[in-house]
């Protein structure tokens, strides 16, 4: 057949059919191929069609969200610019004071940190007020009455008509709240929300020096174009210290921050999708290799290398459509679990449909990650000629070195292109796609040390079996190389997974000494400081720790104040350090969650000029300041010049208060300030009893019990474990394919070799004891070596990316590495069964035919 008929209709049918035949008789051995292909796309279809779900549910539903069209809110009562421009814009349309504070239920006498939020108007204008009954969203302002989280009616067996008492008011119960927008599903687990009608807000007398009020005004504008708005009036409120936030920019702000959450879960598919890559060139070196006759037969019939080259090309692209068609159907099927899985994290209720691109990629992918990963071991049947492979030679790579330096480049320049699709970052892309080929050549080093090691102390004293067993790892045309990458990837993968979960856990743990304060009691005024520590120690609890709050805003940097930063376009300080309110603490000496990382710590001054201050690192990286550098705070309108004299490291992870900034004693003791107290109690009753006692004597206090709040965020690590657990399913499975696939690989290395040693008198038993022995050396060197660069890797991400202490986990060391080595021999020996078990002149044959 001449080159033009190739370039023909009639020539490209011919090999279609060439293709399709060849490929019937072969479809059995082209199931781990398409098991890697689909495993990988399933991965990463049923994420990104869920990413792509939830963004689009949450620009639908940010109006719902907000409950109005935008907000005006501050942290102090407006200024009368901010009335002016509230006015200009026609007047809220409804308004509301929110703060935590401690509830009592007068039924059973308990009580519990609420949200308290004082709306009055119609709030809201999108969404619904839902309550049982129905119409006591519509009459609670008119009658005074209180909506109650729903959650707490039914834990502190709660009716309507029973009543609750806020500060100095008690208040009847009109309906139960079931959901109300602008309330956090994470946060109204700590402090669930009651409403009330605004206008009983000071009676409850907890309008108070020190409160932490937040007061939101509400527009219902449907019309108004927004970006022009918040462009034109956010400058302006933000130097008035108030703030203006639109649905739309909500809407932004809350697919960014579960945007970096799909990063995550991306990121972890990319390497169950990377693992089926290497299954895919496994797979198909495994075909190509029992394909060398049929070449032969094709070439001496005629046969260009080009048509052999393109028959199992447009194989292998069939089958990578079918196998990524295949991954996308069930990718779509899986993205139903993950509003399962993800629970009350997630910010709106998720209606899922078809996302047409995570369906088209799906499908792209399939066939571009086959053809791609699948060209090296198909450039084989180039540089084969038909007396080579008649006679069963190995191929001569040497020819085929540029095209596998060429194939190489593409392979990476497709993990740095996908990757960065999935992270939308250049820098992580690429430090992604260097930390896998450092990953590789580490495994790869190791496995050539192992054999290097083995053949140079090689035991010439143990026995034929064991001795044979462990030559087969350095011998010519061994596999130790493929396997070892093949476990060791795996099991650094999911090693990793299983170590970041658990520092992950124990950095959120607590300690149950009676030294680590489980009770915090926030907002106590100056003046009451001594009977509630009185109150505390009449019940025979400690105080742990008396820590002065002094709330103070940033009013310059470097002599530039924060107005002219605002309006400095060039200006990279974040605006958080601007606008936000900082609640400052004085003391002489550091605390057990802080470490001085630059400069000197002072624990007293007697000046007040230029004072000398701590910031913590985090401050300091996004005000830009360094040791040395002038910052001026208004202090409740007195102005405090002060120069960073330290930065600190916290550990904010731990279960204590902890600050941005300190000042040294000598300064603030005389400023307009509240006190937290810290106390231990033993058990549930005693906790109960004390919080009642305070919330009868001391309604402006508030009480943190800490462990109530680590059973929210045990909860929310249990769902994030599932999902870690979830994606770690995926990578195990693939990562046995792949397993399976290099362990078929050593099968045709060794069929010869079993062959001679049964010819020369070996007995089945003894093969079987040293293929075992391979396979459990080659399991024990792959796990271990995954896990400890698994290791290496869970301290880097726990030291830069988490900032938190790493301790190990024996999970990987106990459970995954014995797993791991049981598995591979089990596999090693089961493919090796028919060999062992068929006559030695059947396999010869087998072998030639």
């Amino acid at each position: 057949m001449s080159e033009h008929n190739i370039n023909s209709k009639s020539g490209f049918l011919w090999l279609l059919k060439m293709a399709w035949r060849d490929g019937k008789a072969g479809k059995r051995k082209l199931f781990l191929f398409m098991a890697s292909i689909i495993m990988g796309i399933a991965a990463v279809v049923s994420i990104q069609s869920f990413g792509d779900n939830l963004k689009k549910n949450i620009s639908l539903q940010s109006k719902s969200l907000m409950g109005a069209d935008y907000i005006i809110d501050s942290r102090n009562p407006p200024n009368e610019k901010v009335l002016g421009i509230m006015d200009s814009l026609g007047g809220p349309d409804a308004k509301e004071i929110n703060f935590p504070s401690m509830a009592a239920f007068i039924k059973t006498g308990a009580s519990k940190l609420v949200q308290v939020r004082g709306i009055e108007g119609g709030f809201p204008f999108y969404g619904t007020l839902e309550t049982l009954p129905i119409s006591a969203a519509d009459n609670y302002q008119q009658n005074g009455g209180a909506l109650v989280d729903a959650t707490v009616m039914l834990q502190y067996n709660l009716q309507v008509g029973d009543s609750i008492k806020i500060g100095e008011v008690t208040f009847p119960i009109s309906g139960s709240l079931k959901s109300i927008p602008g309330s956090s599903g994470l946060f109204s687990s700590v402090a669930p929300p009651v409403v009330i009608p605004y206008r009983f807000i000071q009676e409850t007398g907890l309008i108070q020096k020190g409160s932490r009020l937040d007061y939101e005004y509400y527009f219902f504008q449907p019309n108004t174009d927004l970006d022009k708005l918040d462009k034109k009036l956010d400058p302006i409120l933000d130097a008035e210290g108030a703030d203006l936030d639109t649905h739309t920019s909500t809407s932004a702000n809350l697919g960014r921050r579960y945007g970096n959450f799909g990063k995550f879960l991306n990121l972890v598919a990319f390497i169950a999708l990377l693992l089926g890559c290497i299954g895919i060139a496994s797979a198909i070196n495994i075909y190509i290799k029992e394909k060398l006759r049929s070449v032969a037969v094709l070439k001496c019939l005629g046969a260009t290398k080009k048509q052999t080259f393109l028959i199992y090309l447009l194989q292998i692209a069939a089958l990578g459509l079918i196998g990524g068609a295949i991954g996308t159907a069930i990718g779509i099927i899986l993205q139903q679990l993950f509003p399962l899985l993800l629970g009350d994290l997630l910010p709106v209720d998720v209606q899922l449909t078809l996302a047409p691109k995570a369906i088209a990629m799906g499908l792209l992918l399939g066939l571009f990650m086959s053809v791609l990963f699948a060209l090296y071991p198909l450039m084989g049947t180039l540089y084969v000629s038909p007396l080579q492979a008649l006679r069963v030679q190995e191929v001569d790579r040497s020819r085929s070195r540029r095209g596998l330096i060429l194939v190489s480049l593409a392979i990476l320049s497709f993990l740095f292109l996908f990757s960065y699709w999935l992270l939308k970052d250049w820098k992580y892309s690429l430090s992604f796609v260097v930390g896998i080929v450092v990953t590789f050549a580490i495994m790869a080093g190791l496995s050539a040390l192992a054999m290097k090691a083995v053949k140079k102390y090689f035991p010439t004293s143990w026995g034929f079996t064991a001795r044979h067993s462990l030559s087969n790892l350095f011998r010519p045309q061994n596999q130790t190389l493929t396997l070892v990458l093949a476990i060791g990837i795996g099991t650094f993968l999911i090693s990793t997974l299983y170590f970041t979960k658990d520092f992950l856990l124990a950095k959120s743990s607590m300690g149950t000494d009676a030294n680590s304060p489980n009770i915090i009691l926030l907002d106590i005024q100056t003046e009451q400081k001594e009977a509630v520590a009185n109150t505390i120690k009449r019940d025979g609890h400690p105080v742990l720790t008396d820590i002065p709050i002094v709330t103070m805003r940033v009013n310059s940097i470097e002599g530039k104040s924060v107005n002219e930063i605002r309006k400095d376009t060039t200006s990279t300080i974040n605006s958080w350090i601007l606008n936000h309110e900082f609640r400052v603490t004085y003391r002489d000496s550091l605390i057990a969650s802080e470490k001085l990382e630059f400069g000197e710590w002072v624990p007293k001054v007697t000046s007040r000029e230029n004072i000398p201050i701590s910031v913590s690192d985090n401050f300091a990286r996004d005000a830009k300041v360094e040791v040395g550098d002038e910052l001026s705070f208004n202090v409740q309108g007195v102005i405090m010049n002060t120069v960073v004299n330290s930065i600190r490291t916290v550990d904010w992870g731990r279960m204590q208060l902890n600050f941005s900034i300190v000042f040294p004693l000598g300064i603030l003791e005389e400023a307009p300030q509240f006190t937290v107290l810290t106390t231990n109690v033993p058990d549930e009753k005693s906790s109960a009893k004390l919080q009642k006692e305070l919330v009868r004597v001391f309604p402006n206090v508030s009480i943190l019990d800490i462990r109530q709040i680590l059973v929210v965020i045990e909860g929310l690590l249990n769902k994030i474990s599932w999902i870690i657990n979830f994606m770690a399913f995926f990578s195990i499975l693939t990562g046995i394919i792949v397993l399976m696939g290099a362990v078929r690989t050593s099968k045709y290395q060794r069929i010869r070799e079993s062959v001679l040693l049964r010819t020369i008198g070996a007995r089945s038993k003894q093969i079987l004891k040293i293929v075992a022995l391979e396979y459990f050396y080659l399991g024990i060197l792959g796990g271990l070596s995954g896990i400890l660069l698994s290791l290496a890797s869970s301290q880097l991400l726990a030291y830069f990316v988490f900032e938190s202490a790493f301790t190990p986990s024996l999970f990987p060391f106990l459970v995954l590495f014995p797993g791991i080595t049981l598995l591979v021999l089990i596999i090693g020996l089961t493919n090796s069964r028919s060999v062992i078990k068929s006559p030695p002149l059947e396999v010869l044959r087998k072998e030639v035919r």
